[in-house]
């Protein structure tokens, strides 16, 4: 079993282009959300997303690249991009030839989809766009990262709602780990930002009208986020052996399924992932200084994710920082476990914790130290990254410093 470690990051994000620019902001307490602009909201009930804004396509592809490629895939290329780069992978044919690229996404290209009904059932057309399926398709990320780098390794896709790109690391890292591969490409992007899209999360009624506030006992829902996040994973052997820096150590993973409701989570299924991630890790829980929460803000997520932090932790509970990113960067959905990925290894990295913003008044039932609107220095050893999905399944990552 090798040990693994994360060498390089890449991020699109609501709050910031780049890796350094998203955690900028997430120590600067920088919130996104504000009015949506890429979608007609007077439609809808709610107005605020996390939007990537003056996003201009062209800048970063061909135009007959763009064509095969919805908003979802850019992302997720840019991401790896980044990435790629931050690692500093010099490819070999080899390499290529067994690297994997694991990536999640919850909608995939679902907004090319809908324009096609769009022409067919209000325009009355009788054909859509003929490159609808490739744009559409939730495995064009992880298919588009391949093309641009030339992988010929193992590649998929994985959808598990809010829980797709935590998934995806934590397969990526067991993969590394068993010498499987010997390097991964792993995270997960999403753009839910049309129409369709927007109204069905209407109907839900878990969308906030004025921003999220995770933990707070003013919250009233969460609020939609977009963008990418992409790590590279390889043994900690072969990044010392090409002098790369590792930026953290991955050293756990625990999945679970609550098996009970398809939307009302439980508290025993996200603590059981945790100890899961534990026990994959040989961590102690005392070991844990910090956990990115899954933290939507919506009443059942935060009161049922801290009875789960509760339950797992014990008597160490009142050591353990905790926040939520998303006051910021907002719910991603499918990419929203790879963004928290890269905000809790970079708190490895630089000792420092991102905070909650947005924070008011503290919830009796959510009785954490969920780090109030304010980044906090701290040197931790080790931290959790929670992913919490619709359907009850839950994927927990545990990342460990290094010297």
């Amino acid at each position: 079993m090798h040990r693994v470690v994360v060498t390089g990051t890449g991020v699109i994000s609501a709050i910031g282009g780049n890796t350094a620019g998203f955690w900028r902001a997430l120590l600067a307490g920088t919130s996104a959300i504000r009015e949506i602009l890429s979608v007609d909201a007077s439609q809808i009930r709610f107005r605020n997303g996390a939007e990537v804004r003056n996003y201009v396509p062209e800048e970063h592809f061909e135009a007959k690249d763009i064509a095969f490629m919805d908003r979802f895939a850019q992302f997720a290329v840019l991401a790896a991009r980044e990435a790629v780069s931050d690692a500093d992978i010099e490819w070999t044919p080899d390499l290529r030839e067994t690297t994997a690229v694991i990536t999640g996404s919850c909608l995939g290209g679902r907004a090319a989809e809908e324009s096609g009904y769009w022409e067919l059932f209000h325009n009355g057309k009788t054909r859509v766009q003929p490159l609808t399926i490739p744009l559409s398709m939730s495995n064009a990320g992880a298919s588009h990262i391949c093309m641009q780098f030339h992988i010929e390794g193992p590649a998929y896709t994985i959808s598990t709602a809010c829980a797709s790109s935590s998934h995806a690391i934590g397969q990526a890292f067991w993969m590394v780990r068993s010498g499987a591969a010997p390097m991964a490409i792993a995270g997960g992007s999403e753009a839910p930002f049309f129409l369709g899209g927007l109204k069905a999360w209407e109907a839900m009624r878990v969308i906030s009208k004025d921003t999220c506030r995770p933990f707070s006992a003013e919250r009233s829902g969460m609020v939609l986020g977009e963008g990418a996040a992409m790590l590279v994973l390889e043994t900690l052997d072969a990044a010392l052996a090409r002098g790369a820096r590792p930026i953290a150590e991955i050293v756990g993973f625990g999945m679970s399924a609550d098996a009970s409701h398809i939307t009302q989570p439980l508290a025993a299924g996200p603590a059981r992932a945790m100890r899961l991630a534990l026990r994959d890790s040989g961590l102690a829980p005392e070991q844990i200084g910090y956990i990115n929460a899954h933290g939507t803000a919506t009443e059942a997520n935060d009161r049922i994710e801290t009875a789960a932090i509760r339950s797992t932790f014990g008597s160490h509970v009142g050591k353990l920082a905790v926040s939520s990113t998303k006051s910021m960067h907002g719910h991603a959905l499918g990419a929203a476990g790879a963004l928290e990925a890269v905000a809790s290894v970079l708190s490895l990295r630089h000792g420092m914790l991102p905070p909650t913003v947005n924070f008011l008044t503290p919830d009796p039932a959510c009785d954490l130290d969920v780090i109030p609107n304010h980044a906090r220095a701290a040197a931790i050893e080790a931290c959790l990254s929670n992913s919490f999905a619709f359907g009850g399944l839950n994927a927990v990552l545990a990342f460990k410093a290094l010297p």
